[in-house]
């Protein structure tokens, strides 16, 4: 009898997980283009279907039998609805480096509640998902709603597609001529890529991790410098 209960229990927790991801997956389809811009005015209406998903991770921690994949797609799909959240809390607004909260930029502000715990956006990047998981490509999932960011994805991240669509992202991120401007024999490219570069060269030079997803074979001496940061939202 005990053993029965605990399994429908289990199963009500594997449904809801299912059903909330599958809400925001049709939020971000509905809202999200596939160039990555977001339609925020559109998305303010569907505010009450986002704080269901909100709700959900405010009352849910990954748990210990979770895969990587499944922890990594729930800590992005995280950070991505409470960065949206964020915008639509304080929308209209042109920049999200506009949004102040008792001195802390929007990065640094603790009201991202998981598993009732509050983050700020900065600690779930940096010592959750980098920290944890030393995958570059952490910086194509996470979304900082700006127009020099890689592409939001208008899908939400699941266990079993977050490797295919992070190796998706990287590459059309690194062959997207606003955001990389890439020639044989020069690279000018985003400062993610100076910001973060400790990420990128773990295995080689910067080159060489470019060259992994170029469609333009890249000389190994390439001149490297970075592009201005266009800070404006995403969308509109």
């Amino acid at each position: 009898m005990k053993k029965g209960i605990i399994f429908s229990v289990l199963f009500l927790i594997a449904f809801n997980f299912q059903a909330q991801v599958k809400e925001y997956d049709a939020l971000l389809k509905k809202h999200v283009d596939d160039k990555g811009n977001v339609d925020y005015k559109s998305f303010k209406a569907d505010e009450a279907k986002l704080a269901n998903y909100i709700t959900y991770l405010t009352n849910t921690s990954p748990e210990k039998s979770w895969s990587d994949n499944k922890t990594k797609a729930f800590w992005i799909n995280a950070y991505n609805a409470y960065t949206i959240k964020l915008i639509l809390d304080n929308y209209p607004i042109k920049s999200i480096m506009k949004i102040r909260k008792k001195g802390k930029d929007a990065w640094n502000i603790p009201f991202a509640k998981v598993g009732g715990k509050n983050y700020t956006l900065n600690y779930i990047e940096h010592e959750i998902l980098r920290k944890d998981y030393n995958d570059p490509r952490i910086h194509v999932g996470v979304n900082c709603a700006s127009g020099s960011c890689p592409q939001l994805g208008n899908f939400a991240f699941t266990e079993t597609n977050i490797e295919s669509e992070l190796e998706r992202l990287m590459k059309l991120f690194i062959n997207d001529t606003t955001r990389n401007k890439i020639t044989e024999k020069k690279i000018q490219i985003s400062k993610i890529f100076e910001w973060f570069k400790g990420d990128f060269t773990k295995q080689g030079s910067l080159v060489d991790y470019f060259n992994k997803y170029s469609t333009i074979k890249i000389h190994k001496r390439a001149k490297v410098r970075y592009l201005p940061y266009d800070w404006n939202l995403n969308g509109k």
